[in-house]
């Protein structure tokens, strides 16, 4: 039963298709395999063994019955701030602590329709602010690679429980790098499509210009299966584009020779990377260079401004997203409100965390009067600049590559008190965000004995170029294979 919960998506899709195992006993594998680690990683906020099982039997009878799905019968873990119908969803906050919504986010909606099983909701940082888990309201997630580190932010609740074997493959969301930051810190494979490629509908909003849905994946060919059943147009969205959605698993050819690939300069010469990181994606780009492609260095001019200006436009969106959580509509009251002003500072106060409120703070005061033209239309001017830097990178280029994350996972603890060296755990993923591009996180090494992420990054709309050059270096190594020793 414990090797069932290792296996990929598409080897346990195909073990359920030759009759070889039932979807129960592939979630009861999963949800014996929670239970034996949970206490030590964390992984999840609301586990939900009845309704697991309940779909697992579900899916087993419409196998009986000829019918098929793309997912059907395989157990699934979703972050929690994603809404799901009568489970409770929490965002990691105090605020939200017993919200059950009435309706599934699209993607959600999407796995439902696809046979997937749902294991549970798994933990966040507060509203998905956050680089490390800390900062959930609830308890911090552990890395499974070593439990005294951070599995990263804000979506290692489902990195862990991926890298754990938890579950066969988790839903994240990445704004900054919120997918593909965690991925790297636990060793696994963390896709953020282009901004428009998945439908944001349900997603509890932080940024709106910046959230995006993305998978946590054992390997590329699971990021590729799960695209295909979550892309696409929804009418509930009108940033989800309609655009037609490829066969992406058709594209992991393994082929890649004549392909251009550009390394970024200025992310390999950060005075913050650290030396193993570095060595580990230097080693990397000598495999690639080996399977054919064509390794070429580009330049990201205002990627330096990248930070400052997504911790001007992020802030300034979330301090207008979470407005509406006051008290009043659903959600944590405060009790003891004297009137309608005192009820919004009491229940604010008390329902959301320190960095909830920091950035709530950052948001507001860059867009007040005064500070509007001098902060956040100026960061939205060099967003532009950082976007037209890409697009020059992609006329020489088809993918561009870099670290993904400057450090392997830090010691729990150690930048909580200074929240500039916390912020800087994005440095290389946040660009990605600002210009809508798709990126991904694949395994490439280790450095002090703990994992390290290899960044791929597209064109808009090429996620197929993108999992086809991750594929071809997933399938020349064998990072990806690798396990912690829980």
């Amino acid at each position: 039963m414990n090797e069932l919960c290792q296996l990929t998506l598409h080897e346990a899709k195909a073990l359920l298709e030759r009759g070889e195992c039932s979807a129960v006993e592939l979630t009861e594998a999963c949800l014996a395999r929670i239970e034996e680690v949970e206490e030590t990683v964390r992984a999840y906020i609301t586990v939900t063994p009845d309704l697991a099982l309940e779909q697992a039997r579900a899916a087993d009878e419409a196998r009986v019955r000829g019918e098929s799905a793309p997912l059907l019968g395989l157990p699934l873990a979703i972050k929690d701030v994603l809404s799901t119908r009568g489970v409770r969803t929490t965002c990691g906050s105090r605020i939200l602590e017993n919200y059950v919504p009435p309706y599934d986010a699209t993607v959600v909606a999407r796995l439902r329709a696809a046979g997937a099983v749902m294991l549970g909701k798994t933990n966040t940082d507060e509203f998905a602010m956050g680089s490390s888990t800390e900062n959930s309201a609830f308890f911090t997630t552990r890395n499974p690679w070593d439990l005294e580190r951070v599995p990263g932010g804000s979506s290692g609740g489902s990195a862990a429980a991926v890298a754990a074997d938890e579950c066969l493959a988790a839903l994240g969301t990445d704004t900054g790098g919120s997918v593909r930051q965690p991925a790297a810190l636990c060793g696994i494979v963390g896709l953020k499509p282009t901004y428009g490629r998945m439908s944001r509908y349900g997603l509890i909003a932080y940024a709106s210009s910046l959230d995006q849905v993305g998978t946590l994946t054992k390997d590329v060919r699971d990021a590729a299966l799960l695209l295909e059943v979550l892309a696409g147009h929804d009418p509930c969205d009108s940033t989800a584009a309609d655009v037609p959605v490829p066969a992406y698993t058709a594209a992991l050819t393994g082929d890649v020779r004549g392909l251009r690939l550009g390394v970024i300069r200025e992310w390999l010469e950060n005075p913050g990377l650290d030396s193993g990181v570095a060595a580990a994606v230097q080693q990397a780009l000598e495999t690639l260079t080996t399977l054919g492609m064509e390794v070429r260095e580009v330049t990201l001019p205002h990627s330096d401004y990248a930070l400052p200006v997504y911790y001007l436009i992020a802030p300034a969106e979330a301090s207008s997203n979470l407005a509406r959580y006051d008290g009043v509509a659903y959600g944590f009251r405060a009790p003891g409100a004297d009137d309608i002003w005192d009820l919004f500072a009491r229940t604010r106060g008390a329902g959301f965390g320190a960095e909830v409120k920091r950035r709530i703070m950052l948001g507001t005061y860059a867009l007040s009067a005064g500070y509007y033209d001098q902060y956040y239309k100026k960061a939205q001017k060099v967003r532009t600049l950082i976007k037209q830097d890409f697009d020059r990178a992609f006329e020489e280029v088809d993918v561009v590559v870099g670290p993904t994350s400057p450090v392997p996972a830090f010691k729990i603890g150690e930048r909580v008190d200074d929240p500039l060296q916390m912020y800087l755990a994005d440095i290389f993923t946040i660009s990605v965000n600002l210009a809508g591009l798709p990126g991904i996180s694949v395994p490439c090494g280790f450095a002090s004995g703990l994992p390290v992420g290899l960044q791929f990054i597209g064109k808009p709309w090429d996620e197929a170029t993108l999992l086809r050059v991750a594929y071809a270096y997933e399938q020349a190594t064998d990072w990806h294979t690798r396990k912690p020793a829980l």
